[in-house]
């Protein structure tokens, strides 16, 4: 029960409507004097905080280590005790994207850096000074040191070589877009290609024109991470509804899907953090062969639990035999693999054809 003073005043500060006890029943508002001294804002300000950090740390604790539980409880009415489901997503969607993105990602680091050194250097032996090639070949075969048959092979494999161009396996056999537009408009219709296939690759090459790699590599990383909050939050309702389409339509509304659906999104999002600040705090440290293999240890035992958790969070929440639920969480888990795969595919090419 609250101490804090009443205001002599009868009147609602928040409905307007009339007090007759401490806290008026249509909006739940204590008619308590409104200003307040330093004193009770920082004890009021401990109260909030102490409540909330017992919810959140209750919350997690069963999100990581009891599959299901959170969801059943909710469900179930039992929900002053944990954050909720929304909530609790958004937060730690924030807090996990937030925090990556702080850090520099390593493999694009190097990626750049070896792009770079490849620039400026151009001492990389190439088959030619290496002085392998088709004569050199048949001296080995007439000397005895390799037979006919490998002779044949090595020449194939040294002339389909020299026949890779890299730059045109990322362009698609095309220069640059003045390349393209001239085939476009003046080529036979059997070099021409589809009015959708000619805005992708237009798309494609403006990009590689108008870009250093350094330059793509940075502009996706960032673009890439910072929609894909967005992308995850758009695909819960499909997740959700294949969810409600391989369970009893009476006994299972949409609705308890979506709790589901929110609390196993907020597991995933906990544990990429988690194993994200293993994989740091590791680096931090000096490299030896025992701290390696703890730390493999660990990070397969996340990824694993990650995996793995969806079948017994399955089978607790929708509470069906070992042998139905295995069958319909696989289904449903490959499903939404093939599904998110595909996405994911989409949305990274979407990122790069959209880069400025």
């Amino acid at each position: 029960m609250s101490k804090e003073p009443l205001r002599s005043e009868r009147n609602c500060l928040n409905c307007s409507h009339l007090v007759e006890q401490r806290y008026r029943p249509n909006c739940g508002q204590e008619n308590a004097k409104v200003r307040k001294t330093f004193y009770h804002l920082f004890v009021h300000f401990f109260e909030d905080f102490t409540h909330y950090e017992s919810k959140f740390w209750r919350t997690i604790i069963y999100l990581i280590f009891k599959p299901a539980a959170l969801t059943k409880a909710y469900v179930l009415g039992k929900r002053l005790s944990f954050l909720p489901p929304v909530r609790l997503y958004i937060f730690l969607s924030f807090i996990t994207f937030f925090l990556i993105s702080l850090f520099p990602d390593e493999n694009s680091k190097e990626i750049v850096k070896a792009d770079k050194i490849k620039t400026k250097t151009e001492n990389v032996p190439s088959l030619d000074s290496l002085h392998i090639d088709e004569k050199s070949v048949d001296g080995l075969t007439k000397v005895g040191l390799i037979s006919q048959k490998n002779n044949d092979t090595i020449k194939k494999i040294l002339q389909d070589t020299k026949d890779i161009n890299p730059k045109e396996i990322t362009d698609f056999g095309y220069k640059n877009t003045n390349e393209l537009d001239s085939i476009q408009i003046h080529g036979t219709e059997k070099v021409k290609v589809s009015q959708t296939k000619y805005w992708f690759l237009k798309k494609w090459l403006a990009v590689k024109e108008e870009n250093t790699n350094e330059e793509i590599i940075e502009k996706f990383s960032q673009s890439f991470a910072n929609n894909l909050p967005k992308v995850l939050f758009l695909y819960m309702p499909v997740f959700a509804l294949i969810l409600w389409l391989f369970h009893d339509k009476k006994k299972w509304y949409y609705y308890d899907h979506g709790i589901f659906t929110l609390h196993f999104f907020s597991f995933l999002l906990l544990l990429i953090l988690l194993l994200f600040f293993i994989d740091k705090l590791f680096s931090l440290s000096e490299s030896s062969i025992s701290l390696s293999w703890i730390h493999l240890g660990i990070k397969s035992i996340g990824i694993l639990w990650m995996f793995y958790y969806f079948f017994p969070a399955h089978r607790l929440f929708y509470g069906e035999t070992y042998f139905i639920s295995a069958v319909k969480s696989t289904l449903v888990f490959v499903i939404n693999l093939i599904i998110i795969s595909v996405i994911m595919v989409l949305y990274a090419l979407y990122t790069y054809i959209n880069l400025n």
